[in-house]
């Protein structure tokens, strides 16, 4: 698969998120700056230190540290078995291996359900201990509580919307916000979670114009996935996006690479040279 080339940096690249010169960590001002000068931004998912130190020198300027570790990194079938103690281990991760990106960390299935008060203890263990920039929860107006109280924190909160994997028992995967009724409480939610606070929106699984509209009506930065092109930045899971899930994957997806068929050539190219005993070399030998 050819590699596109990356995009070109912008005028005024001392401010730009993608490409931009600067050396200190990126804030949630930074994305707000970002949707007043209409510039579009990535976001990639990383679960630990090298990949995320990857993703930083490439200049990704938001790594998210989804519940998404636990279909693509922690082998379960939902997101919904993944545990607070598991997060924080992995967001600290992330964390020590940046230096410029800012880190998000998920609220996991049952962190922050019971109300205002869990949501504050889950998210300062995030900042506490693994060092976050920000958290992300799912829900519009019924986490509006929970977005509140981490914003009067002093914790910047990303909310999700249209799609939420921890619901997925309750709503399947599909679509969210076709027809009216069904968009216009898309639209009231995201408008809902500006103020109580939110610095961001991620739209997931929305048809296109649903989520144009939504851009447009807000201040705040949107990020899509699955939520076609009109949105402010765009965050894929880096495992679909470097092509190492195996089987299906959604079809928003865009595979950049092929590295589970490049693991799997070096994984049988050192095999073999096991077994056929030429590995290890002189070169690779101490005397």
């Amino acid at each position: 698969m050819t590699l596109q080339a990356a995009p070109k940096q912008p005028a005024d690249s001392a401010k730009a998120l993608y490409g931009g010169k600067g050396t200190r960590r990126i804030t949630v001002l930074d994305l707000a700056g970002a949707k007043e000068r209409g510039e579009k931004w990535p976001m990639l998912t990383a679960y630990d230190a090298m990949t995320a130190s990857v993703f930083d020198e490439a200049g990704i300027p938001v790594i998210l540290v989804g519940d998404s570790m636990g279909n693509c990194h922690l082998g379960y079938d939902t997101t919904v078995p993944v545990t607070m103690d598991e997060m924080a281990l992995l967001s600290a991760a992330v964390v020590r291996g940046t230096r410029r990106a800012l880190v998000v960390g998920d609220l996991p299935f049952g962190s922050y359900q019971e109300g205002p008060v869990q949501a504050l203890r889950s998210a300062t263990r995030l900042v506490k201990e693994a060092g976050v920039g920000a958290v992300k929860l799912e829900g519009g107006e019924r986490s509006l509580p929970q977005t509140e109280m981490l914003v009067q924190a002093g914790i910047p909160v990303m909310s999700h919307l249209g799609l939420t994997p921890q619901s997925v028992n309750t709503m399947g995967y599909r679509v969210q916000g076709r027809g009216d009724e069904a968009a216009h409480r898309l639209l009231r939610d995201a408008k809902a979670a500006q103020d109580a606070g939110a610095f961001a929106v991620v739209l997931e699984l929305v048809p296109a114009e649903l989520a144009a509209e939504v851009t447009r009506s807000l201040h705040i930065p949107t990020i899509g996935i699955g939520a076609g092109p009109d949105t402010d930045a765009q965050v894929l899971v880096w495992t679909d996006m470097a092509g190492l899930t195996g089987g299906k994957v959604p079809r928003f997806t865009k595979q950049y690479a092929d590295l589970r068929q490049t693991l799997g050539d070096a994984a049988r190219a050192f095999a073999g040279e096991v077994v056929g005993g030429t590995f290890p070399q002189e070169e690779h030998t101490f005397h």
